[in-house]
């Protein structure tokens, strides 16, 4: 993989750094070494990385701000690409707005909102990118992404940059197209918005916001919510109720503020996160006979 890093670096493509730990770069602070973690300045350098990932048949695997994800304690094989600085711009027209992949959901709500822009209320205090929230379908209170966004800006896999429409995302509850049918990297992503009352747009977020900080743990380093809500049920509720709020192993506990949440208590491995998932899966369906799917993306060396 050395000669792949140096490669990189000499195509000039932003930050190459390698045998980089995933736990600098998950918000659950767990996961061994990227061989190389990239972080392109832009959509034409992420390309120029892809192709050259591609020519050397190396793997790769892309991550956001590293929310909703846990990574292997052995790390990933081949290249990481992280979308951040250089993929991270907002364009305003009126009340469509273009933001990139790599943007933070918190800043891009928030952002808007002070423009007096509404639609993404709902977005307040989840975190994530624009990138994996769009991937996704990411959504609270009621909404989500596909209510609002009109087309995303698709880095395919041979290398190729396509816009697809809201209709072409074919999104479902935590679930679009990119995720089995055609795997790829949203870039960027265009959303169309209502304007409306600044202060009231604002509150509403801020409401939002708040409502999470006190019913999830922001105390301890988590992914998020672990488990899709196996609707007409809520995963939490199911959880609680299987009597497994604190349950622990390790450095990892489910959280007593919200059963849905894993947290790291300190020095929690990936194989204890594991270890509670499948404990729960195997409690709830014994007592309930609800099968529990993880909403969580699970990565890495096994």
């Amino acid at each position: 993989m050395k000669d792949l890093a140096d490669k990189l670096r000499e195509l000039n493509i932003g930050s190459v750094k390698e045998n980089e730990p995933l736990a600098n770069h998950t918000t659950m602070k767990i996961g061994g070494p990227a061989d190389i973690l990239i972080e392109p300045s832009s959509i034409d350098n992420l390309q120029k990385a892809l192709e050259l990932i591609r020519s050397s048949n190396s793997k790769w695997t892309v991550i956001g701000r590293g929310s909703n994800l846990l990574v292997s304690d052995k790390g990933i094989d081949g290249a990481v690409i992280k979308l951040g600085s250089g993929l991270d711009d907002i364009e305003v027209e009126g009340s469509r707005v273009t933001a990139g992949g790599g943007l933070s959901l918190v800043n891009f709500a928030m952002t808007i909102s002070r423009k007096g822009l509404s639609g993404l209320e709902f977005a307040g205090g989840i975190p994530g990118s624009i990138g994996g929230a769009v991937y996704m379908n990411a959504g609270a209170h009621g909404s989500d992404i596909s209510r609002i966004l009109e087309k995303a800006y698709i880095l395919f896999e041979d290398g190729t940059l396509e816009w697809l429409t809201n209709e072409q995302m074919k999104f479902s509850y935590r679930t679009s197209v990119l995720q089995e049918e055609r795997p790829g990297i949203v870039v960027a992503a265009v959303f169309q918005l209502k304007e409306g009352n600044k202060e009231e747009i604002v509150a509403e977020l801020q409401k939002n916001k708040d409502y999470r900080k006190e019913t999830q743990p922001y105390n301890y380093p988590s992914c998020g919510s672990v488990f899709r809500n196996p609707l007409p049920n809520y995963a939490g509720n199911l959880i609680e109720k299987s009597g497994l709020k604190g349950h622990r192993i390790g450095g990892a506990q489910i959280s007593e503020l919200h059963a849905n949440f894993i947290v790291n208590r300190g020095n929690a491995t990936a194989e204890d996160v594991l270890g509670i998932i499948q404990h729960v899966k195997d409690t709830v369906l014994d007592l309930h006979g609800v099968k529990m799917e993880t909403e969580v993306e699970i990565i890495g060396r096994k």
